[in-house]
């Protein structure tokens, strides 16, 4: 392997990690809770009743997605790299909402710009890690 493969291979690992952990939080009920409320009523439905269903979505994509980067077939790996920045992309109204009410949410109430950059920086290296 060349040194780029090597890297790349690290960052995978390092990333499925991460996604597979913030997939599993999803499933903590207190967590599940702050998320559910993090999610804007525009998208939780009427009375919220997608609220939750959202967050276990998202969570089932998060493991799946890092279970995906560590596949050993390079076009699953690079689906699972775009699906998850597709991922970041999605939950990040729920990120602005928390944004919204720091008091509300605590450590989760990143601020926006932060967090915007954050999530970018992320994405690049879902797709350095795959390409």
């Amino acid at each position: 392997m060349d040194p780029f493969a090597i890297a790349q291979l690290v960052l995978r690992i390092i990333l499925a990690v991460v996604f597979i952990g913030m997939g599993v939080t999803h499933f903590l009920p207190r967590v599940r809770r702050t998320m559910a409320a993090m999610i804007p009523a525009s998208m939780a439905g009427r009375d919220r009743a997608w609220a939750v269903p959202l967050v276990t979505i998202s969570g089932v994509a998060e493991i799946l997605g890092g279970l995906g980067l560590l596949a050993p077939w390079w076009g699953v790996r690079f689906a699972a790299g775009l699906a998850l920045i597709a991922l970041l992309i999605a939950v990040f109204p729920a990120n602005a909402e928390a944004a919204k009410d720091p008091k509300r949410f605590g450590a989760v109430a990143m601020p926006l710009v932060p967090r915007l950059i954050g999530q970018i920086v992320l994405g690049a290296l879902l797709l350095l890690a795959v390409i």
